[in-house]
């Protein structure tokens, strides 16, 4: 096994975790709304707010606490991971724009913070070679799921 299989296959598993516990943390959370977030954004805070209406929660709210749910269980078994490690950076890079108004005046840098750092991975796992190593998605794809080419695409 090469040391570059090893190392994607753990940030892979490291990334999953981070955004399994997150979700699943969100998920059974009673109450839980996105509406708090969404509707204080500081950069862009048109486009968050229109996502934080009252008309959109209804699917926003699930698409987001399922959205990282998912993402952390495929990239943590090895299926459909290079979708799964997109969607991460793209949740992530939604989640960085609301914290902070435009221009960046971070604490510990400029710019960059652990948002961007996390979604910088998930490109990382995305684009390697390596992303499915020791996953269930050579698996999957031997299946009757990988008889639709559509299906068989993403796993």
């Amino acid at each position: 096994m090469k040391a570059q299989q090893w190392s994607i296959f753990i940030l892979r598993v490291v990334l999953g975790w981070y955004m399994l516990a997150d979700g699943l943390l969100i998920v059974f959370t009673p109450n839980w709304s996105a509406a708090g977030f969404l509707n204080s954004a500081k950069t862009f805070p048109a486009f968050y707010a229109w996502f934080g209406q009252a008309s959109n929660l209804w699917w926003v709210n699930p698409l987001n606490e399922w959205g990282i749910v998912l993402v952390g269980v495929a990239v943590i078994l090895g299926i459909g991971v290079r979708p799964a490690a997109w969607g991460g950076a793209v949740l992530l890079l939604l989640y960085y724009f609301p914290h902070y108004a435009y221009p960046f005046n971070l604490q510990y840098g400029w710019v960059v913070e652990e948002h961007i750092v996390y979604a910088a991975a998930f490109v990382v796992v995305a684009l390697s070679p390596y992303a499915e190593y020791f996953g269930l998605g050579s698996w999957a794809r031997s299946t009757f799921l990988g008889r639709i080419p559509v299906i068989r695409a993403l796993i």
